[in-house]
């Protein structure tokens, strides 16, 4: 069993800074890819960032030079430093991973809340 916990969420002024983390526990042989999405209030589940084993980055549009991923593979942790944030970053974040653990599943987290407020 693989559990995905998230923390680091909170309430941040626009322009401000926050640190998620995506901590893996149990019984993990490796972790592929990990990517991190967020759902705001009446909208779809979407792609915030994604990071694969070998380090490649990936980030969607509206995120690009402002949110950076980043894994510590001894400690199963991936992060998600989000700068300059803005009012239309509020949302859910959720980590998902792709683990073997032996077998290759899809994990994610129960996800941590962002909002982005003055």
């Amino acid at each position: 069993q693989v559990q995905l916990v998230e923390s680091g969420g909170g309430l941040v002024q626009p322009g401000g800074s926050l640190r998620l983390s995506c901590a893996a526990s149990g019984t993990i042989f490796s972790i592929s890819s990990v990517a991190w999405y967020r759902q705001a209030p009446g909208k779809e589940r979407e792609l915030v960032a994604q990071i694969t084993s070998g380090g490649t980055t990936n980030y969607a549009d509206p995120v690009k030079g402002r949110l950076t991923i980043s894994r510590d593979n001894a400690k199963d942790t991936v992060y998600l430093q989000m700068n300059v944030l803005k009012p239309e970053d509020t949302a859910v974040y959720y980590c998902n991973a792709v683990v073997w653990s032996p077998l290759r599943r899809t994990y994610w987290g129960q996800g941590t809340q962002v909002t982005v407020s003055s």
